[in-house]
This record gives C-alpha cells, sequence and structure tokens, in this order.
C-alpha cells in the first residue's frame, strides 16, 4: 500500500473499524443484484425484479436517513443494531417468500422493511472525519473508502450472482444478510473511534437537507443513482440474451474495477482549484461515458467500455464527500452523507425499474438508453446548481471548522 494509505493506519483503531466497514458494505453490491437474480431465475419476471431492487433502494432512502440522523444524537452502537435486526428479519421472510411463490405483497414488505439497512459507508467515513478532520489526511481516508466501495462492488456481484446461478437461487441474498451482520455487529463493538453524539440541543431544528448545495448534491446523485441502478439490471439481461448470465458478475467487476483504480490514483494526488469544478467535471464525464454502451453488441465490448466508464465514479465520489464538508454542519455529517446515498438510491430504486420495463418490451439492448438519459439529466442538474457549490456556508463544521473543534477539544 503506498504510504500516505499507509499512514492512515497508524492511529490506533483504523484498522478494526476499516475492516468492518468493508464487511458490512458487502451487501450494497450483493442485494440488488441478488435479489434481481434470484427473482429472475425463480420467476423468469424481469419487471417483478426490478421493482423489487428497486422497493428496497427507495425504502433505504426513506429509512437511511432518519437511521443516521438518530446515530448522530445517540451514537452508532446504539442505532445500528436495532436498525440491522429489522432488515436481517425482513430478509428472512423474503427469502421463504420468493422460493415458495408467495404472493408479491408479501415480497414487497419485506423489500420495505429491508430499507432499515444502516448506510456503512457513512458511519466509517464520519469515524475518519472524527479522526482526522482539518488535516490532508482525510482526502486520503475518503478516496480509501471509494476504494473499499469499489472493491465490494467488484467481487460483491461475482459473489452473489455466482452462487445464486451455481448453487441456489437465494444464496446471494442469505449471505448478503450474513455480511452486514457481522460487520455492522464488528463495527459497534469498537467504541474508542465511535463518534461522540451530538444531542438534540446541539443540531437546532430542521435536517441537513436544508443546505441547498447539498440539495444539488442529492439531486444530481439521484440520476447518477438511476445510471448504477439500471446498468446492473440491464447487464444481467444483456448477458443472459447471449448465453452467459453468469458472465454477468464478471462484466460488472470490471465497471467497478475501473471507479477502483482511478480512486486509488486520486487518493494520491493533492488536486488543485475549487472542489466544485472538478466534481462538475466528474459528472460530464459519467455522462459521457454512457453513449459507447448504446453501440456495443457483445460482452467483450461491453467490458471495455463499463471498464472505462468506472474511471470517473470514484474521483467524483470523493470531492462530493468533500462538498459535504464544506456545506453541512459537523453534528449532522453523517446524515448529510446518508442523504447523498439517498439520492443515489432513489436512482437507483428508478434505474431499476424503469430499465425493467423496457427490457421486457424492447430488449436488454435498448435498456441501456435509461443510463444515457440518466446522465444527461445529472449534467443537467450540475450546471444549474453549479453556483450554490461555488459559495461555501459561514460556520457549517465544514473542513476549517471541524479543525477548530478539535483545537478546542485538545486545548481543554
Amino acid at each position: 500500500m503506498p504510504s500516505p494509505y499507509r499512514a492512515l493506519f497508524t492511529a490506533p483503531g483504523t484498522k478494526g473499524f476499516a475492516a468492518a466497514g468493508f464487511v458490512g458494505r458487502m451487501p450494497l453490491s450483493m442485494m440488488g443484484i441478488g435479489v434481481v437474480t434470484m427473482i429472475s431465475q425463480l420467476t423468469g419476471r424481469y419487471g417483478l425484479a426490478g421493482a423489487l431492487s428497486a422497493t428496497i433502494a427507495l425504502a433505504a432512502a426513506v429509512l437511511g436517513p432518519q437511521v443516521s440522523r438518530l446515530v448522530d444524537r445517540h451514537g452508532q452502537r446504539r442505532v445500528l443494531r436495532p436498525a440491522t435486526l429489522v432488515a436481517l428479519a425482513s430478509g428472512a421472510v423474503l427469502l421463504p417468500a420468493a422460493h415458495y411463490g408467495w404472493p408479491d405483497w408479501v415480497l414487497f414488505a419485506a423489500c420495505l422493511g429491508m430499507g432499515c439497512v444502516p448506510s456503512l459507508g457513512a458511519m466509517v467515513r464520519a469515524r475518519w472525519a472524527a479522526l482526522y478532520g482539518g488535516t490532508p489526511r482525510l482526502h486520503t481516508a475518503y478516496s480509501f473508502e471509494s476504494v473499499v466501495d469499489e472493491v465490494c462492488f467488484i467481487f460483491g456481484p461475482i459473489i452473489s450472482i455466482g452462487l445464486s446461478t451455481a448453487w441456489f437461487p437465494e444464496a446471494g441474498p442469505l449471505l448478503a444478510g450474513c455480511f452486514l451482520a457481522a460487520g455492522v455487529f464488528w463495527l459497534t463493538a469498537q467504541r474508542a473511534t465511535e463518534p461522540v453524539p451530538h444531542p438534540r440541543g446541539q443540531h437546532g431544528r430542521g435536517s441537513a437537507l436544508a443546505s441547498r448545495p447539498l440539495q444539488v448534491l442529492v439531486v444530481t446523485f439521484a440520476a447518477t443513482g438511476t445510471i448504477f441502478g439500471a446498468i446492473d439490471v440491464v447487464t444481467v439481461a444483456f448477458a443472459e440474451e447471449r448465453g452467459h448470465k453468469a458472465a454477468a458478475s464478471v462484466v460488472l467487476a470490471l465497471y467497478a474495477a475501473g471507479s477502483c483504480a482511478a480512486g486509488m490514483v486520486f487518493g494520491l494526488l493533492r488536486p488543485a482549484g475549487p472542489p466544485e469544478r472538478r466534481w462538475l467535471l466528474g459528472v460530464c464525464a459519467m455522462a459521457v461515458s454512457m453513449i459507447p454502451l448504446l453501440l456495443v453488441g457483445n460482452l467483450p465490448l461491453l467490458a471495455v467500455a463499463l471498464f472505462v466508464a468506472g474511471l470517473s465514479i470514484a474521483p467524483t465520489m470523493i470531492t462530493t464527500m468533500s462538498l459535504i464538508e464544506q456545506h453541512v454542519p459537523r453534528a449532522r455529517l453523517t446524515e448529510g452523507m446518508t442523504w447523498v446515498s439517498t439520492g443515489l438510491a432513489v436512482g437507483v430504486a428508478l434505474g431499476s425499474s424503469v430499465s425493467g420495463w423496457v427490457i421486457d418490451a424492447a430488449g436488454a439492448r435498448a435498456g441501456y438508453a435509461v443510463p444515457a438519459v440518466a446522465g444527461a439529466v445529472a449534467v443537467v442538474v450540475g450546471f444549474l446548481g453549479f453556483r450554490r457549490l461555488k459559495r461555501p456556508a459561514p460556520h457549517r463544521g465544514g473542513i476549517v471548522e471541524q479543525h477548530s473543534e478539535r483545537e478546542e477539544r485538545h486545548v481543554a
């Protein structure tokens, strides 16, 4: 590991919570695609598969920020464990319901309960921010976490689709639940690095989403999430049409591998210039990278196109976290990060469902029009909201204010 990344782990406890975060985030890439694979194998209905995956994402979009707001107020341990138990119980209903052909409404009800799954990425990033806020190491930490996200997306689909196609259809979602339980309970057992809660009186009124720059980020990443959700569903269908459904996991892994490689390199850099400009450039690059997908006709070319498309993801996400640092109060940092994940989840829900309908109506290749349109929408929203991102709000608890808080605690 290059020295800037090694330096992150000199602080006590960092290896432990980073490892727990990795395990707990594996379901992020396994559950949605696992449900799509499971339902499509059991029923052959891609429309239903996409709708169920979308329901999980949409439920997480609604419940995730509420869970994170409670975490900011009461601490990770007190909130994450009960929320995880609700999600696991709902998953325990979904699997037999799908296997035995229970009514569709039972499947959708179970998927709604699975929305209580906590955002482990936001929890781990909050620990890094509490540890390195106001220092250059925070950029490296966020880059590392983006790489971890992409490693999950490299191996998660391979494991989930591979198990569901080679073993039994429910194997992928089942293993995802095991990863979630292990990661959450391992992370919450580490109390020394847990961020200090901020009681209700320190939060003031309202939500972190009252920040207009955060609104721009959330709406833009709703469009970006549509890209991700559509690509997952369409790629599985594209591979199945060509008689190699299991190869979808490898193709999607290459998409994540491109992002992983870019994130690793980006973390070694100290980019100059305003972050909002880099962010907008990244959004534009993601949109442009969707165009070649409309032209590919076989799996090898699709794999190359997706690898190139992935190069813009991690740098854009890393820069997004830096912008959240500038515009969201420290007492609401976890909630602010989760709102971006919520935007992505809403987009994933939309992309999964719409692409499923397009596939059923016109075939898999036509489904790649969905991420192309979503990319164009992301660019439009990014340009319209660019001015809001150029004006960091004063006293919002960003990087400078976090550094001051750390100094004050040290003096005290």
